[in-house]
């Protein structure tokens, strides 16, 4: 497993990092078995993985709950991070969506993030987390101005709640005014081989400034793994069925991309990888791109993703599958 720093935080983790999105189960990932979930995490600790990245919202506390239970007795070989800002205990913050029964509001109030950091780490099981990051910026009509946020954070860190401060799905205004009220370690975002807008402004910035770059999305909800077929079909609800977030999962996209993976058997027979474990190396040789975040459902899954950051690619193999990549064109 390759290691890198979080920024000038100080602490170092796995380049592969174990996403926990679906172990907090919900009709958007037509639920989770808690008992995989266990294993699955288990597992990404047992080959090298050490960021392991939860939050509040995934399953309202029940992903931190889980991964809570794994990392007892083992707390010091995990690089935790979890979340904060969205809320649903009452409607302080700004409106942002209605799902599985929960108004969710985003909050980065003071206040509400002081009652945030106390229940993740109560259901962590922990007395402290290593990287905690803003989930979404504030918005109107209570858009919280970023320097309160921030003071908030770093009296979090001041007491020992805290080692270092991330954001998440930010632009690069806001990066800016992050740094100017504070120490900044890290930035979360979606970015993949079929997603790469954050080369633009977003990637670039974090090179420069030295912020770590946790990438989300980054096999595209299984898409880049070749194993999304054409016959596949996804119900309305899950997550695989927005277009606005996907739309090379159409029907009529997806022979695309398809034939771009069955044209990369070379690459696997030279690496001795899998599919998957290629693009999540592709995504980690990306400049910028710090730590890749991936999601297992499974044990199998979580000991493969591991797999991909013993995986280094040659700058020509990286240069072809970008190539590949932009051939296809725009899926809109």
């Amino acid at each position: 497993m390759q290691f890198r720093k979080l920024g000038n935080s100080g602490i170092e983790a796995s380049v592969v990092g174990l996403g926990t999105w679906v172990t907090g189960g919900g009709a958007m990932w037509h639920g989770a078995d808690d008992s995989e979930s266990v294993r699955a995490i288990s597992a990404a600790l047992d080959n090298g993985i050490t960021l392991i990245d939860t939050a509040p919202a995934y399953g309202w506390g029940h992903s931190e709950e889980i991964v809570g239970q794994v990392i007892k007795g083992r707390r010091d070989k995990v690089v935790l991070a979890t979340k904060c800002g969205m809320w649903w205990d009452d409607a302080r913050g700004s409106f942002h969506f209605t799902f599985d029964g929960h108004d969710t509001y985003i909050s980065l109030r003071p206040d509400t993030l002081a009652v945030e950091i106390e229940n993740s780490l109560r259901r962590l099981g922990t007395d402290h987390i290593d990287l905690y990051q803003c989930h979404w910026s504030a918005k109107e009509p209570e858009d919280t101005p970023i320097a309160d946020t921030m003071a908030m954070l770093m009296k979090f860190k001041e007491q020992g709640k805290i080692r270092a401060i991330g954001v998440s799905n930010v632009s690069v205004a806001q990066l800016e005014e992050y740094r100017a009220h504070g120490d900044l370690a890290s930035d979360q975002f979606r970015y993949s081989l079929l997603f790469r807008a954050p080369e633009v402004d977003i990637l670039p910035y974090c090179a420069k400034h030295n912020v770590a770059t946790l990438t989300y999305m980054s096999l595209e909800q299984g898409l880049l793994t070749g194993k999304v077929g054409m016959n596949r079909k996804f119900d309305p609800d899950e997550f695989r069925s927005n277009e606005d977030w996907n739309a090379w999962f159409k029907l009529v996209n997806r022979p695309k991309v398809l034939r771009m993976l069955a044209g990369w058997e070379d690459l696997m027979e030279k690496y001795s990888c899998r599919l998957a474990q290629l693009v999540i190396a592709w995504t980690a040789a990306q400049a910028g791109v710090t730590h890749v975040l991936c999601g297992a459902r499974t044990a199998v899954q979580a000991e493969q993703n591991a797999v991909a950051g013993t995986v280094v690619l040659d700058a020509a193999d990286v240069a072809r599958m970008r190539r590949n990549a932009l051939a296809l064109g725009d899926p809109r």
